[in-house]
């Protein structure tokens, strides 16, 4: 072949798809949709959980995250109940999603019981070693990590609030569940004890485990004068909150609380954990996860984000004149 037909041969050749219209483009592979199971401790209808889920989506969605497009989300609500928070975790399993999002230790619990391979990111957990989720917060060591809702001396500076916003008090009870805090409820009562004498208080344990028992030990405490509480967070309690601030009140007992929640639902004062902030922080440990991270390598965090509230009105009622000094360290005053 002569070198001037050898060159027409190849130029024609380099545009025979332009006679044939353009070159088809390779097939655009769809996004893969992730799929991420959420089982929340407590019941869809209780407002705050909607404030959590908020701040979740959010997060994700900032991350580039959106439902629908490249993310599914399923929400089971555990309402408090063992043995619902039981059946969701096995449904949740056997759906063999990319990532579970649990919310509160029984949560947790339940979930490891059914899997040892599906990555669990938690929030509001306050013991994660001691209820052998893992083997350290810098180092998980398995399929769960997360965020931590409180630490064991939580119930010490709680006592230290009451004293100051009902400085009469010289007797303070701890209650809790039992069945669903940290160690039997043993991790903030220990702390509470050694604290007490420092404050020149007696302490007592108040452990309530049915919403009977509740009513019963508060108008118990009540008898004798100048009784504080402290209410201490875990799943039952926070389910019953509504009835505990309404006990407290009709019983004129002054209380301190872990979380906003209570304060901004009637409750006195709270000094603990921005719930929100500690689903907001979750976003980004699912978004790690969901590109390749794994769970092990990720620590456990603890709060980085604590708030004070007082609830003024709710002092009123009790004829405590809160101090100055707690007004304006407070990050609410409800009036």
């Amino acid at each position: 072949m002569r070198r001037r037909e050898f060159i027409a041969v190849v130029g024609g050749a380099a545009v025979l798809p332009t006679l044939w219209g353009p070159r088809p483009a390779s097939a655009q592979q769809p996004e893969r949709v992730r799929r991420v199971s959420v089982l929340m401790g407590i019941a869809e209808s209780d407002p705050a959980q909607q404030t959590f889920v908020s701040a979740f989506t959010r997060a994700l969605q900032d991350l580039g995250w959106h439902s629908g497009r490249n993310i599914q989300i399923a929400y089971r609500w555990g309402a408090g109940d063992a043995e619902k928070i039981q059946s969701f975790a096995r449904e949740f399993v056997e759906q063999k999603p990319d990532l579970i999002v649990a919310h509160t230790t029984p949560v947790v619990a339940a979930l490891k019981q059914q899997t040892n391979t599906i990555p669990i990111v938690f929030t509001q957990v306050s013991d994660p070693i001691g209820s052998h989720f893992v083997d350290s917060l810098a180092h998980p060591g398995g399929n769960i990590t997360g965020f931590t809702n409180l630490e064991a001396s939580m119930g010490a500076k709680l006592m230290e609030l009451l004293k100051e916003v009902a400085p009469g008090t010289s007797r303070v009870a701890l209650m809790f569940n039992p069945a669903t805090s940290p160690e039997g409820g043993s991790y903030f009562l220990a702390p509470v004890e050694a604290a007490a004498p420092l404050l020149k208080l007696k302490t007592v344990a108040a452990p309530v485990r049915n919403p009977d028992e509740i009513e019963s030990i508060i108008a118990s405490l009540a008898r004798e004068p100048n009784t504080g509480l402290i209410v201490m967070p875990d799943i039952f309690i926070l389910a019953h909150r509504e009835q505990i601030i309404a006990l407290a009140e009709r019983y004129r007992l002054p209380a301190a609380y872990a979380y906003r929640l209570f304060p901004v639902s009637g409750g006195l004062t709270s000094y603990g954990t921005d719930l929100a902030d500690l689903f907001r922080r979750a976003g980004p440990y699912v978004d790690r996860i969901l590109k390749g991270e794994k769970p092990a390598d990720l620590p456990v965090q603890t709060p980085t984000k604590y708030e004070l509230v007082v609830n003024l009105k709710t002092a009123k009622t009790l004829g405590l004149d809160v101090p100055l000094s707690v007004q304006q360290r407070a990050d609410e005053v409800i009036e």
